[in-house]
């Protein structure tokens, strides 16, 4: 499909949304032309008679209710507020020589140049419009047709629409290759600028922000039959509508695709691979080295600089990816801003909200961090603070301290007292389910397991037992997991020990009272200006784009278990905690990220079996016994 043929395609699809809306307004107009013709009539000399007057008097308040209902419905249509996407704007004053690449770009490709440029904190880029009153009155612009030309030149049309950028790319990819990439997408600001697919978006999102207000809730049980009537309406009018507007956007992005060939078409296939390169790397930032941050209230605030350096370790440790450091001497995108700290901060704060949400600002609960400060202010005390927690629920649960004659007579909190009360002993290891124990696990869950300090294989001998438990032992710990825990764990905890079971229930109900009694960052949409894009996005949905499903109590168990492994090692041994760019938290011996951690750690909360950690321990030279500092 062709330039003239993608753009002739939208605007055809555009006109069959545009009759859409026309018939609609024909239909809430039809009573009221009838009545007035009927009203009409007698002063002709026609229409006359009881029958005609029973008809006057019975459609007359028809048409008048049903002109109130169209006007209704229109009302709301014209002033519900079209979401948008957040994001962070860029000014032409700090980024003017992005700014002056993409005007060049549009002038390359024969169409009208974005209105404005702003940043998402996400691997896309797309073109969004922002001319609804509810954004700003916009000026109108003068642009000809680019399908169609000649027959409606010099028609009036709200400005163009605002390019959004995805922030990773700007940090990774190099000059030269976003251009390229951006050529598409500026392309499609020649589709957007027709009067009649402008028409056509504008009335579909009208009516998508009318349904989204519909369904607000509304205590006013008038309030709420009226916005039900507007929603079915809209609801009516979208899924007539809907196909002819995927259809339409199916033309602009062809007819932009079209365009676009003939700028940097060869670079455009190695900025693709950039693309997909740049949304591995941020994806592994996010979900490994971000989200810990976040969720001990603080947030990284330069993560865009924080995917070139996962990239480039990808780079390093990635054979097939050897010739993407080569790229490295060439210009970074980031250099066409002013001031690329600042922007990355602002993007850092609005992932964090967006992925995690966390507020809008900085405060005493929600402060940056600093990748140089991230190991001391973010590994350590995460750690120290999930091991404290582990502490108190065996505290809760009467498990005794340390036993034994290396044992600190203070009752310090050690990792031996873990490590005994997880330790299933052969005389008292059932050897049956019903004996007071779950099926092993698969062993395959082990190797899809992932910790800080990485995986690989180990020794696999080693020496101490754990004290004897007694099947009163058991029933106790069975008893602290209560009747609605017991049923929601059961498939989740199905290849633990009993203890493993009890103990991972009890972290996690007491994660969850943590969670629910922290208090709720206040909403700062309302305190926003009216000109703030951000003031346009409902901060009660936050946050937009949850990273991972809530962690299972399995999981909750490892994580513990391993920060305690490392307090003990920092404590007893010298270790340190480090950053891995590509897998976040790590514990380092003598500079050297410490491995096979995790085998060991599931190994104990699966079969019981604490010999693998201990000979581990003992390797590294990790004193179980001592006393350890905690949060």
């Amino acid at each position: 499909m062709g330039v003239e043929a993608g753009a002739q395609a939208a605007r055809y699809r555009a006109l069959v949304v545009l009759r859409i809306r026309s018939r609609a307004l024909a239909v809430a107009l039809l009573p009221a032309a009838v009545a007035v013709i009927l009203l009409a009539g007698p002063a002709t000399g026609r229409l006359t008679g009881p029958g005609w007057d029973a008809a006057r008097w019975a459609l007359t308040p028809v048409a008048v209710l049903v002109l109130l209902a169209a006007a209704g419905v229109a009302l709301v249509v014209a002033r519900a507020r079209p979401a948008i996407s957040p994001t962070v704007p860029i000014a032409e004053e700090a980024a003017p020589d992005l700014y002056r690449m993409v005007r060049d770009l549009a002038d390359r490709l024969d169409v009208p140049a974005p209105s404005a440029i702003a940043l998402t904190p996400d691997c896309d880029s797309w073109l969004e419009d922002r001319t609804h009153r509810a954004h700003g009155p916009p000026p109108a612009e003068e642009h000809d047709d680019i399908a169609g030309a000649g027959k409606h030149t010099h028609r009036r049309h709200p400005v163009a629409p605002v390019l959004v950028i995805g922030s990773p790319f700007l940090w990774w990819m190099r000059v030269g290759e976003l251009r390229a990439v951006l050529a598409p997408v500026v392309a499609g600001t020649g589709p957007s600028a027709h009067p009649d697919i402008a028409a056509a978006r504008r009335f579909v999102r009208g009516l998508d922000a009318a349904v989204a207000v519909a369904s607000g809730p509304r205590r006013d049980p008038l309030s709420r039959a009226v916005l039900a009537g507007v929603g079915w309406v809209a609801r009516l009018l979208l899924r007539s509508c809907r196909g002819h507007a995927a259809e339409m956007e199916r033309g602009v992005a062809a007819a932009a695709a079209e365009r676009a060939q003939a700028v940097d078409y060869g670079l455009r296939i190695v900025a693709q691979e950039q693309v997909g390169l740049a949304y591995a790397g941020w994806d592994r930032l996010l979900t490994r080295v971000a989200l810990p941050a976040w969720r001990m209230g603080r947030w990284p605030s330069r993560l865009d600089a924080g995917v070139v350096a996962a990239l480039t370790e990808l780079s390093r440790r990635d054979r097939l990816a050897e010739g993407f450091a080569s790229r490295l001497g060439e210009r970074p995108a980031c250099d066409l801003l002013e001031e690329p700290g600042a922007i990355d901060e602002a993007a850092s704060l609005l992932a964090a909200r967006l992925f995690h949400g966390g507020p809008a600002g900085p405060g005493p609960d929600w402060s940056p961090v600093a990748w140089s400060e991230y190991p001391e202010e973010v590994v350590d005390r995460k750690w120290r603070i999930d091991a404290a927690r582990l502490h108190r629920v065996l505290d809760a649960m009467g498990v005794r301290p340390a036993t034994g004659p290396t044992a600190p007579a203070t009752g310090a909190p050690t990792l031996s007292r873990v490590l005994d009360h997880l330790t299933d002993t052969a005389p008292d290891s059932p050897a049956a389910p019903d004996e007071g124990t779950t099926p092993r696990a698969d062993t395959t869950t082990r190797a899809d397991s992932a910790t800080a300090t990485g995986t690989g294989t180990g020794p696999t001998t080693g020496t101490g037992t754990g004290p004897t438990h007694t099947p009163a032992d058991r029933d106790r710990d069975r008893d602290h997991l209560g009747d609605d825990e017991n049923n929601d764990e059961d498939e989740d905890l199905s290849g633990t020990t009993t203890r493993s079971a009890a103990l991972a229930a009890r972290l996690s109900a007491e994660l969850s009272r943590e969670e629910t009694a922290a208090p709720r960052p206040p909403a700062t949409a309302a305190d926003a200006t009216p000109a703030d894009p951000a003031a346009l996005w409902d901060d009660r949905t936050l946050p937009l784009f949850p990273l991972q499903p809530p962690r299972t109590t399995r999981d909750l168990l490892a994580d513990h278990l391993t920060a305690m492994v490392c307090c003990a090692a920092m404590d007893t041994a010298g270790a340190t905690p480090g950053l891995d760019w590509l897998d976040g938290p790590t514990l380092l011996l003598d500079g050297v990220r410490t491995p096979d951690l995790a085998p060991k750690v599931l190994a104990l909360i699966e079969d019981g079996d604490a010999t693998p950690l201990r000979a581990w321990l003992a390797d590294l030279g990790i004193r179980p016994e001592k006393p350890v500092r905690l949060a």
